[in-house]
């Protein structure tokens, strides 16, 4: 059996090589078997599998102990985890994307509660009304149970970060450089914060040195996406990196909102657009974002991997714990509820789906809410 950390070192043998991404490594371990059986063939082997040539080929096995060692160091040196696709830590939501990064950067703390997550992404040139929305969501949706994800970018993504935090809330910053680097460099007490106040996490795929490259930002993007249940696309140009994680999210399966702006400003002409292609849907509430994602609590429960026995591991407010239990004995009607609760329609009705987003109730065929006993 292979030792997890030699494991573990493997894979950052590979992600350490040159132009070997994603779907390269995933095809790699597919015909070796594994990815300790990759660093046992030469050359000349490598260049068997289609799609690896002679410059892919000594990439691989150009990079020594060494190298690896060196970026252990350097991990070690900024406080970052390093986990590989098989850890039993890797966040069970990426795994399920088309390409998951098979090594993921991680500087703070991942938790199972991050599995109920929102993106919110925009454009870095925006309007205040934009950063007042992407900070006003941020906290609305932390509230009401979620782990916000954005891209630690300038504009919509530092604002939602910020209402997140403000809020008391969860996030998760997904850099398109290597940890050892901070983009922008303005953001540095933001991203500090997340990661001192155990509010989140900073991730990368990148190797700890990798600086800041274009062509990095639209694959980060995937991972945006595939870290939560729907993206929320708060103001962006219809040239706006944003609009590449909505596309990412609707090839994922993803549900995708967008706010509306003014039809003459620039910075929402993307936004809008979403919206008259029936792309995404209008966002003015919190509950229309709830509404759209009422029915991905069965599609959880049912899936199950996603989260694992979320009744011992999910945290609840206080909203939560008090409905939750009075579904313990029965099942009840959203009315009943109500009255039990005394909580107002629209409380309950917000309450119930986080709850089920969580996998912690189910809806009968008569409309009465039940606790999920599989859990």
């Amino acid at each position: 059996m292979e030792d997890p950390q030699q494991r573990r070192r493997n894979y950052i043998r590979l992600n350490l090589a040159d132009g070997i991404g994603a779907v390269r490594t995933n095809q790699l371990i597919e015909h070796f078997g594994s990815v300790e059986e990759i660093f046992k063939s030469n050359a000349n082997q490598l260049q068997q599998i289609d799609g690896i040539g002679p410059k892919l080929a000594h990439a691989i096995t150009s990079i020594s102990d060494d190298d690896v060692e060196k970026e252990l160091a350097l991990a070690e040196k900024y406080e970052v985890q390093i986990l590989c696709i098989e850890d039993a830590d890797y966040p069970a939501a990426l795994k399920r994307i088309y390409d998951p990064p098979p090594v993921l950067y991680v500087r703070g703390q991942l938790e199972q509660n991050d599995t109920v997550a929102l993106a919110i992404v925009g454009a870095r040139r925006c309007s205040h009304y934009g950063l007042e929305q992407s900070g006003r969501f941020a906290s609305l949706l932390v509230r009401a149970g979620f782990t916000i994800v954005s891209g630690g970018a300038r504009g919509i993504d530092a604002a939602a970060h910020r209402g997140a935090l403000a809020a008391g809330g969860r996030t998760i910053a997904v850099m398109g450089c290597g940890l050892a680097k901070t983009y922008p460099p303005e953001n540095k007490k933001l991203f500090d914060e997340i990661v001192s106040q155990d509010k989140g996490a900073i991730i990368s795929e990148l190797p700890m040195s990798i600086g800041v490259k274009g062509q990095n930002f639209p694959k980060r993007n995937r991972i945006i996406a595939g870290l939560a249940l729907g993206v929320l696309v708060v103001e962006a140009s219809t040239r706006s990196g944003a609009l590449i994680t909505a596309k990412l999210a609707l090839e994922q399966g993803k549900e995708v909102f967008a706010i509306p702006g003014k039809v003459d400003s620039p910075f929402s002409s993307g936004t809008n657009a979403l919206i008259a292609k029936g792309s995404a849907a209008l966002v003015s509430r919190l509950e229309d974002i709830l509404e759209n994602l009422d029915h991905l609590g069965e599609v959880i429960t049912e899936q199950g991997p996603i989260i694992e026995s979320p009744a011992r591991n999910i945290a609840l407010n206080e909203k939560e714990a008090a409905l939750l239990k009075h579904l313990s004995t029965d099942e009840l009607s959203l009315d009943e509820l109500i009255r039990r609760s005394r909580l107002s329609a629209g409380e309950v009705s917000a309450t119930m789906t986080i709850l089920a987003i969580k996998g912690l109730i189910i809806q009968q065929p008569d409309g009465k809410f039940a606790a999920n006993r599989r859990t």
